[in-house]
């Protein structure tokens, strides 16, 4: 049976800072969302070690640092005007559509 994906505050391309973990107070944009399973890969934090064996791209083989996935809870949304973090609500725009806004100023989140 499939996992229902849940609803996301956040999206590929967004800028978010890590609120807890290893990784805490680092920024970085979000390369990749994994919806089924809550997680979100976010460049230059929550880096890995990964043991790799020699192959075409890499002939030597030996340890690559690579970013590993964190849970979405322990991301904030960085707000474009103020640059804090803050939540996300969703508001209707002038035409109609539905959009993200930063709870803290009430900017629209492109």
């Amino acid at each position: 049976m499939e996992k229902k994906q849940a609803k996301l505050k956040i999206r590929k391309g967004d800028l978010v800072k890590v609120i807890a973990g290893d990784s805490k107070g680092s920024q970085g944009k979000i390369v990749e969302v994994i919806g089924t399973t809550s997680r979100a890969i976010v460049e230059g934090a929550n880096m890995v070690s990964k043991h790799t064996k020699p192959n075409a791209a890499n002939p030597n083989g030996g340890i690559v640092k690579q970013e590993a996935a964190i849970h979405i809870s322990n991301l904030m949304l960085v707000d474009p005007k103020s640059g804090k973090p803050t939540r996300v609500g969703r508001k209707r725009n002038d035409a109609g559509k539905l959009v993200r806004i930063a709870k803290t100023t009430g900017e629209e989140i492109k």
